[in-house]
């Protein structure tokens, strides 16, 4: 164990309030014991050759012992008050529960810091905090940490010492202990035995284990942060989006075709990504066509991108930018053959930016659409509300008259405000706009499409798309902007839309869409 170590353990855990919940079991000679023990841990790591307690009593003496006995149990008697009256206040918090509701958020946290519990996060978190730590106190902490068997280990070497050089050691030891920084200077004394060096070793480990489950109430899981509701303003009934409990069993029938898209904000970085493998998500998804928006590639990079595509998956179609280059971009990767691809909407105003790629199937129409950004500033709203989202609607409509259609992609607009994590923050964001919320609906709802993902799951809160700015993605503050939108027509063939939260390497995850064919 290094001083480092030692030094920590002792600053987390050697906090007289933390003993608050059990004054009465710690007796005086105990506490001189205890806090001898402490203090001659963090001498530990020095040269000198005499013990830690002789250390204490041999530097002080001549200057102590004159007059310091009568002061030695004052001084104590006043650590034991402190004690009691932090007693008082943990069993009257205790006993009334109710108290805590009513706190203030500055009560709350004065609180928590005085039981050394952490006071972060809003008014709930501190709640929540202050009454677990109600429970684990006058639980665990009293199993966990026993005092009787502080009082049964003592100093071999210091058994002989008199009334007074006792006092005097424990009176140094309460200076160290509640004046730590200037017991840093005098840390330069002999080593520790072995069998101290445990027992704090234990005490310090115990701190840290207790520490981590107070922590764990205020910060959200970092393993699957989806799984945890996380809205600002949560509805009665809504519930966070967890694929492994709400995705139906497979069909097993073999009559479906799985569909999944992908916004991966340029496609060449995300094959350099050293999380990201291609082929394991192929292996584990199994999908027959995957969509691609955002793929930032020129005409000169498709051939060699065609190169690292995965065997099975032979059937690929791209569309880049000419407008600007290493911007926007779709792909088709199927490895089933459609009968017919065709790019852009038929429009030139729309089709210079590579957005839209369309495959036509045996039973459907597949669109892959990379939706305009309204910009900052909402430079490019009008477009996006008065022409983009007009051709397209139209474009589709053309496309039904033969055939259901399936609309897929970064639609870049968050419908409801259950689709986004903060929408009073986000009333004039692009994405969230009132006229942008109102032309989805106007556009492709009301036409006949439906959003498969809210059908199917009216009451959930999932996202697909988390800021880089802000690290989104580990608190799941997100939006909902990719969508599988299909025609009423065949909205009852849909098995399962699902998102794929896990699944890292872009600001947006990938969606799926499992379709009864």
């Amino acid at each position: 164990m290094n001083l480092q170590a030692l030094q920590i353990g002792v600053k987390s855990f050697i906090n007289l309030s933390s003993f608050a919940a059990r004054p009465r079991s710690l007796k005086i000679g105990q506490l001189g014991s205890l806090r001898l023990r402490v203090m001659s841990s963090k001498r530990g790591v020095s040269s000198s050759t005499k013990s830690a307690a002789a250390s204490i009593v041999d530097d002080k003496k001549d200057s102590k012992l004159k007059g310091m006995s009568g002061d030695c149990s004052e001084d104590v008697l006043m650590e034991e008050s402190c004690w009691k009256v932090q007693s008082v206040e943990f069993q009257s918090i205790k006993d009334d529960p109710g108290k805590i509701e009513a706190m203030t958020v500055q009560e709350l946290r004065a609180t928590l810091r005085k039981f050394g519990v952490p006071a972060k996060g809003r008014k709930g978190d501190l709640v929540f905090a202050l009454k677990h730590f109600m429970g684990e106190s006058s639980q665990e902490l009293e199993e966990r940490v026993s005092f009787n068997s502080l009082e049964n280990i003592s100093l071999q070497k210091n058994t002989k010492r008199t009334s007074d050089e006792s006092c005097v050691a424990s009176i140094n030891t309460v200076s160290e202990v509640s004046g730590f920084k200037k017991s840093k200077r005098r840390m330069k004394q002999s080593p520790v035995e072995d069998e101290i060096v445990k027992v704090d070793t234990e005490i310090v480990t115990t701190k840290r284990k207790l520490s981590i489950k107070t922590d764990d109430l205020v910060t959200l899981p970092q393993a699957e942060p989806w799984t945890v509701l996380s809205h600002k303003k949560p509805q009665k009934g809504w519930i966070p989006y967890n694929p492994r409990t709400m995705r139906p069993a497979p069909l097993t029938d073999g009559n479906s075709v799985k569909l999944m898209s992908w916004n991966v904000n340029g496609l060449r970085a995300l094959l350099k990504f050293e999380g990201f493998s291609a082929l394991k998500l192929a292996q584990r998804e199994n999908f027959d066509v995957l969509c691609l928006q955002e793929t930032k590639l020129q005409e000169k990079d498709v051939d060699s991108i065609k190169q690292c595509l995965i065997d099975g998956y032979e059937n690929s179609f791209w569309t880049c930018s000419n407008a600007k280059l290493g911007y926007s971009g779709t792909a088709i990767v199927s490895r089933i053959k459609p009968l017919s691809v065709c790019y852009g909407l038929g429009i030139p105003d729309h089709d210079s930016e590579g957005r839209v790629v369309t495959a036509e199937f045996d039973s459907f129409y597949l669109v892959n659409t990379y939706v305009p950004n309204s910009g900052d500033g909402l430079k490019r709203l009008s477009y996006r509300i008065t022409q983009w989202d007009l051709s397209l609607s139209n474009y589709m409509k053309e496309l039904e008259k033969s055939k259901p259609v399936i609309l897929t992609g970064d639609l870049n607009c968050a419908h409801q405000e259950i689709d986004i994590y903060n929408p009073a923050g986000n009333k004039r964001s692009a994405g969230f706009t009132e006229e942008e919320r109102q032309s989805f609906g106007s556009n492709f709802l009301s036409k006949g499409l439906v959003d498969t993902f809210r059908k199917q799951h009216p009451n959930v809160v999932g996202y697909t798309y988390w800021g880089y700015r802000h690290g989104g993605r580990k608190t799941n503050k997100g939006w909902r902007l990719d969508y599988f939108l299909v025609s009423e027509s065949i909205a009852d063939k849909v098995h399962d839309s699902y998102i794929v939260p896990d699944v890292n390497g872009s600001d947006h995850c990938p969606i799926g869409l499992v379709l009864k064919v």
